[in-house]
């Protein structure tokens, strides 16, 4: 089958979306799919106001169209919904084409943390962005549920999954040379510096060792300031972010408004317990809490997770593999027709370059 996948989230952009959608391509490659990526990088950008670090498409819908067309693709999938996803949707509606869409990020929750935008006009954005949608692909039951009482239609649940190779179990863990020694216990925290991931409530937290922060973002420069005496690492390639993960004894994840939250998963896989609030993304990612904790309290979270075992953790992350993952989203896909006498095409062709740097 030829995929197409238009997305205003890839690299050399830094986060779980583009984790997600960089993990999701290989695996459909790995068992056999052709897939096309049209992202930013192939049109003209400026950086996205007040997030740094993401570039968005200027004026995409001509350039894109043609893209599009060129593809010829079996099936079509839009993951995101800035500059490049409406782009693509109307190009879809004028045609006439059928597609499939994600929600991957609560962004009427950034709008409403950065800008004060009511959460009411974000969804109601959102919910008219994916109504032509075949079916919306949720991460985890507790947002699709969400979702379904913001009058959203066709949701279609997609979990996703981890590297457990590269992500490996360190049980001891293991010094990160470059950090030098560091007081135990290690807490660490990866992912974006920025409005929705309340960072605050991880760099206040008051407990004993040291504490670890891996990712940029919109906030980066304005905390250093405040927490000298955190280690900041900013991004690192993937193969080094493992070696970060290794060495710590506990990974808090502080956010109360995710979707999913890969970056536990990683921290899992090697080992990592979890401590959270009782949110979605930990509620579905930690389960029954055999990965680590979830309390309202964060620091009494972070107090049970230091008490589970690593292996334990490693053994609840084997449980997310992409090849099922790349199997449902398959499945959820939208089939175009195809021209008669016209064949299906299963090698790889993705537009857009890879590269080892990673959050």
């Amino acid at each position: 089958m030829k995929i197409l996948i238009v997305t205003d989230a890839w690299q050399p952009q830094v986060n779980g979306v583009v984790t997600t959608l960089v993990e999701l391509v290989r695996q459909l490659q790995a068992i056999g799919h052709e897939v096309v990526v049209v992202q930013p990088g192939q049109f003209r950008t400026r950086p996205c106001p007040g997030y740094a670090g993401i570039d968005i498409a200027l004026f995409p819908g001509r350039r894109l169209g043609a893209l599009m067309d060129a593809a010829a693709p079996d099936a079509i999938h839009i993951a995101t919904e800035g500059p490049l996803g409406w782009a693509a949707r109307r190009h879809c509606l004028r045609r006439k084409l059928a597609f499939t869409t994600a929600f991957h990020t609560k962004f009427p929750e950034i709008l409403h943390a950065a800008l004060g935008i009511p959460l009411s006009w974000g969804y109601a954005l959102f919910r008219r962005f994916h109504r032509p949608s075949r079916g919306v692909m949720v991460p985890t039951q507790g947002v699709l549920e969400m979702l379904q009482t913001r009058g959203f239609q066709r949701l279609k649940a997609w979990t996703h999954g981890v590297d457990t190779r590269l992500f490996a179990l360190a049980d001891p863990p293991v010094p990160y040379a470059p950090l030098g020694p560091l007081a135990r216990p290690v807490s660490l925290y990866v992912g974006r510096i920025s409005y929705e991931k309340n960072m605050d409530a991880f760099l206040r937290l008051d407990v004993p060792g040291s504490k670890v922060v891996c990712g940029v973002g919109p906030l980066d420069a304005g905390l250093r300031q405040r927490y000298p005496n955190v280690h900041w690492l900013g991004v690192l390639p993937r193969h080094e972010l493992a070696q970060v993960y290794a060495t710590a004894d506990v990974f808090v994840f502080p956010s109360r408004s995710e979707t999913f939250g890969l970056v536990m998963l990683e921290a899992m896989a090697c080992g990592v317990p979890v401590a959270a609030y009782p949110v979605d993304g930990p509620l579905q990612v930690l389960g029954d809490g055999s990965a680590g904790a979830m309390r309202d309290d964060l620091r009494e979270a972070w107090r049970e997770a230091l008490k589970v075992k690593r292996i334990d953790a490693r053994q609840r992350a084997l449980q997310f593999g992409w090849g099922k993952a790349a199997e449902l989203f398959v499945s959820h896909l939208s089939m175009l027709p195809r021209p008669s006498g016209s064949r299906p095409v299963c090698h790889a062709n993705v537009m857009g370059s890879f590269n080892n740097r990673h959050i």
